[in-house]
């Protein structure tokens, strides 16, 4: 009689693909709407002013002076959101590129912008906490409440329309997709 032939284990079902990050659209001063008073550019003029490090006084800055600056008015931008406004300059044109005040404030208006907009990082972070297995997913059910209840409270309308076609089979909810999903509408 013919030994026994040992049976493989099956292999581990893959892990659901990384969803792709969204991609960020470069910085374009252009399309930025300056929505400050008069008041308040005067102001912005002011600061600008105290960082002017030019011998005849042109009203330019480093690229390096420019989160500084932002921060000195009142914003805490990262350093990544500077180079992003800056268009990801090289660190030695940090100390040599300059910006005058009209090319500033548009940054700066975006800066200000930004700030009351969460990143993909940030909400991927938040949810986080509600994934208890450490799989990249959160309960549908768990997910509806939090909308529901906490924050800013969404209607139960709202909330499943925002839900709608984003759990498995499970009642579970790949997070990092569904904040790509959400980001994108």
């Amino acid at each position: 009689m013919a030994p026994k032939k040992k049976e493989e284990p099956a292999p581990a079902p893959k892990p659901p693909p990384e969803p792709e990050q969204p991609k960020t659209p470069d910085f374009n001063p252009a399309n930025i709407t300056l929505e400050f008073t008069p008041e308040q550019i005067e102001d912005f003029k002011d600061a600008f002013q105290l960082f002017d490090r030019t011998p005849t006084s042109e009203m330019k800055i480093t690229y390096a002076q420019c989160g500084d600056l932002i921060r000195a008015l009142g914003q805490n931008p990262t350093n990544a959101e500077i180079m992003y406004v800056l268009g990801k300059p090289k660190a030695d044109e940090m100390q040599t590129k300059m910006l005058d005040f009209d090319q500033f404030l548009p940054i700066h208006q975006h800066i200000c912008k930004a700030k009351d907009r969460g990143t993909f990082e940030d909400f991927v972070e938040g949810l986080r906490v509600f994934d208890k297995e450490g799989n990249g997913t959160v309960m549908g059910a768990e997910l509806r409440h939090v909308l529901a209840t906490l924050g800013e409270k969404m209607r139960e309308d709202e909330v499943e329309q925002l839900m709608q076609n984003q759990e498995d089979a499970n009642g579970c909810i790949n997070y990092e997709a569904f904040v790509k999903y959400i980001m994108a509408t």
